[in-house]
């Protein structure tokens, strides 16, 4: 990976969603390069931004809600795993990872973990990612990541919280109401 950015070109695409691309000229990415430590051992001192607009979230597990399951119990929602440059793998269904195009929609909750954690830093991240080999444990589950998500994401904005929290709100306003008049 870290070889693809050592690259001499006049310009470097980060990121692309629908027709808006992240250019960086020659000088800017070295000194991105330089601050994240990628000349050395490859692990970054700095994690890179997250781009909301572009849905960017470099060495992140993202987190959207799916309708129905989510209103009923809200800590239950669709996952992805963020490569290191932000491009979201979505495992959408059997024999099928997508790739920026969440099953369930745009992200609204994402926990950011750092290279550091991981043998090799951010030069093995990806290949990590493949491993689940993250803190020196090999025994992440969707349960542990259900509720590590839950206690210590971030909400990507309001519209997040308000897309993960309201449906909840108004079915339990409509349960007490049943029951407090019938």
């Amino acid at each position: 990976m870290c070889e693809i950015f050592r690259r001499y070109q006049p310009f470097l695409i980060i990121g692309k969603f629908s027709s808006r691309r992240i250019l960086l000229s020659r000088r800017q990415f070295k000194d991105v390069e330089a601050n994240m430590g990628v000349g050395g051992d490859c692990v970054r001192e700095r994690l890179p931004p997250i781009d909301f607009d572009l849905d960017r979230f470099p060495y992140s597990i993202v987190w959207t809600p799916i309708p129905v399951l989510t209103w009923i119990l809200p800590f239950i929602g669709h996952m992805g795993i963020c490569m290191a440059n932000g491009v979201i793998r979505d495992f959408a269904g059997p024999y099928l990872v997508t790739e920026d195009n969440m099953a369930f929609g745009r992200p609204t909750r994402y926990l950011r973990l750092h290279p550091k954690n991981v043998d090799g830093g951010s030069c093995a991240w990806d290949e990590a990612l493949n491993n689940m080999h993250y803190k020196d444990s090999s025994s992440w589950n969707m349960i542990i990541l259900c509720f590590w998500m839950f206690v210590c994401g971030r909400y990507v904005g309001v519209c997040g919280f308000i897309k993960t929290w309201l449906p909840f709100l108004v079915l339990i306003t409509v349960i007490v109401l049943l029951a407090v008049y019938f």
